[in-house]
């Protein structure tokens, strides 16, 4: 079985680091949603901006909502639960053209299986099936550079910005 994170091209795994949902905000610019990550011992920001429905999905499994009816990250929960399969971890490991990629690690009998994933579905899918979540540290340091473009505020800035947050400030997203 090979570990996730692992690259058989390379010399060993990739690092990566561990991350919580810091929140849910809307961008006042875009009005897009976004999800913030940090890591676990607060020191690393990541804002990802999702979709609504995603940003929605993500936002009742925080809250613990119930639904009269399943979404369709609790379908694709319960399917690989039927499929006597388990979601293992789910890693941000890909920022391309400014679009995040990520990953759905599960272990379906011993064998690990990788599925493509946008951040937002995987986050949804992670936290229904209470599974950590992880960024590569090359997205990580990905991000921090492509964000340096940005005339209106420095990555130095957004991560202050965001980590001074309060949580009333970070609330909770509602729809």
């Amino acid at each position: 079985m090979q570990l996730p994170g692992f690259k058989p091209e390379s010399d060993g795994p990739e690092p990566e680091i561990e991350v919580r949902i810091r929140g849910l905000m809307i961008d006042s610019s875009t009005k897009m949603p976004i999800v913030v990550l940090n890591d676990l011992a607060g020191e690393v920001v990541l804002p990802i901006w999702v979709g609504i429905f995603e940003a929605n999905a993500i936002a009742l499994e925080m809250e613990k909502a119930t639904t009269f009816r399943p979404w369709t990250h609790d379908l694709l929960r319960n399917a690989i639960a039927s499929l006597n399969g388990r979601v293992i971890r789910v890693v941000v490991g890909d920022l391309r053209e400014d679009t995040f990629h990520a990953t759905v690690w599960m272990d379906q009998a011993g064998e690990l299986i990788a599925l493509d994933a946008r951040p937002s579905d995987a986050i949804a899918l992670a936290l229904r099936s209470d599974c950590p979540i992880f960024v590569s540290q090359q997205v990580y340091e990905q991000a921090r550079r492509s964000s340096t473009g940005s005339p209106t505020l420095s990555p130095e800035d957004l991560r202050r910005w965001l980590e001074n947050l309060n949580d009333d400030e970070m609330g909770r997203y509602k729809m």
